[in-house]
C-alpha cells in the first residue's frame, strides 16, 4: 500500500484494539462506552495519538507478561539452544500431500504402512515439527522485542497485513532467511532489490501487497547455518535497536513490483542482520 495519512493510521491503530479494550479506552478518555466497535472507533478518532499509543503499548506489555508467566524469556532461549539440527525433511506446508502420495495411496498392506511410518515418517515429522517450533518461538521473541521498541506501536489483535506501526506507517513483519541461491553480495549492496524479489516470488495463496518490514538473517560464510543466527538474541536485538533508533520512513521507501501480470506499489524496509 502507498504511504497512509494520519487519519488512516489512527483508524488502523484503533481497529487493532479488541472491543472490550476499546470500551476501556473510551472510559479513560471520557467517551461513551456503548455501541459497536465501529461506533467506538468513530468517537475515539478525536483522542490524541499519543494517548492511543500509550494505551496500546501498555496493553501489549500485559500480553507479553502473560506469556512470560508461562515461560520466561531466558527459559525459552535456553530451550531453543537445545535444537542441534535444522532439517525440514518435508517441504513446509506439504506434509499432508507427502503422507497421501507416499504412504496412504501407495501402500496396500497394513503392516507395511505401520512399519514404514515407524522407520521413516516418524523422524521426518519430528524434524518438521521441531523446525516449525524453533521458527515460531524465535520469531515470537524477536517480534516482541521489536514491538516494545519506543518508536514502535504494536497491534493488539490480528489485522491482515499489519503487525506494527513505525514511522507513522503500518507494517507487516516478516522474519526470515535469505532466499536460497539469492546472491549474498546483491542482498548486502541492494536490499531494495531483495525486497522486490521477495514480493514477486511470494506464494500465490499468501499473496499480499501490504507494507512489509523484512528482518532477514544471514550467515555470509555459511548461509545454511543462518538458522543459528536467529537465536543469537544479543546480536539480533542489538541490530534491531540500531535500526529502529536511526531509521525513518519516507516516499523513498516505496517500491514497485509485479505479480500475476499486475503492478503494485508498496512501502518496504529491509533489516539484513549478518555475521
Amino acid at each position: 500500500m502507498p504511504l497512509v495519512s494520519q487519519i488512516e493510521l489512527k483508524n488502523l491503530k484503533l481497529k487493532s484494539i479488541l472491543s472490550p479494550k476499546l470500551k476501556e479506552l473510551s472510559k479513560l478518555t471520557g467517551f461513551p462506552q456503548k455501541g459497536s466497535s465501529s461506533e467506538l472507533i468513530k468517537n475515539l478518532m478525536d483522542v490524541p495519538d499519543e494517548r492511543i499509543n500509550l494505551f496500546i503499548k501498555k496493553q501489549y506489555k500485559n500480553l507479553v507478561l502473560a506469556r512470560q508467566k508461562l515461560i520466561s524469556d531466558e527459559e525459552l532461549k535456553h530451550e531453543l539452544l537445545k535444537v542441534e539440527n535444522f532439517s525440514w525433511s518435508v517441504i513446509q506446508g506439504q506434509l499432508d500431500q507427502k503422507i497421501q502420495t507416499e504412504y496412504v495411496r501407495k501402500i496396500f498392506r497394513y503392516d507395511d504402512i505401520v512399519n514404514k511410518v515407524k522407520d521413516k515418517l516418524h523422524d521426518e515429522i519430528t524434524n518438521y515439527v521441531v523446525c516449525t517450533w524453533y521458527n515460531h518461538w524465535t520469531t515470537v521473541l524477536i517480534e516482541e522485542h521489536i514491538a516494545q521498541h519506543p518508536k514502535v506501536i504494536p497491534t493488539l489483535k490480528s489485522i491482515k497485513g499489519v503487525d506494527i506501526f513505525f514511522g507513522n506507517q503500518p507494517f507487516d513483519l516478516k522474519t526470515t532467511y535469505l532466499p536460497k541461491n539469492y546472491s549474498v553480495k546483491e542482498a548486502i549492496e541492494n536490499p531494495k532489490n531483495l525486497a522486490v524479489w521477495m514480493y514477486e516470488n511470494q506464494g500465490a495463496q499468501r499473496f499480499g501487497a501490504d507494507n512489509r518490514l523484512f528482518v532477514i538473517l544471514l550467515n555470509t560464510k555459511n548461509p545454511e547455518e543462518s538458522w543459528k543466527l536467529k537465536r543469537n538474541f544479543k546480536l539480533v536485538f542489538s541490530e534491531i535497536d540500531k535500526f529502529f533508533d536511526t531509521t525513518s520512513i519516507s516516499a523513498n521507501d516505496e517500491i514497485v513490483f509485479e505479480f500475476g501480470h499486475k503492478t503494485y506499489a508498496t512501502v518496504t524496509k529491509v533489516l539484513l542482520i549478518t555475521i
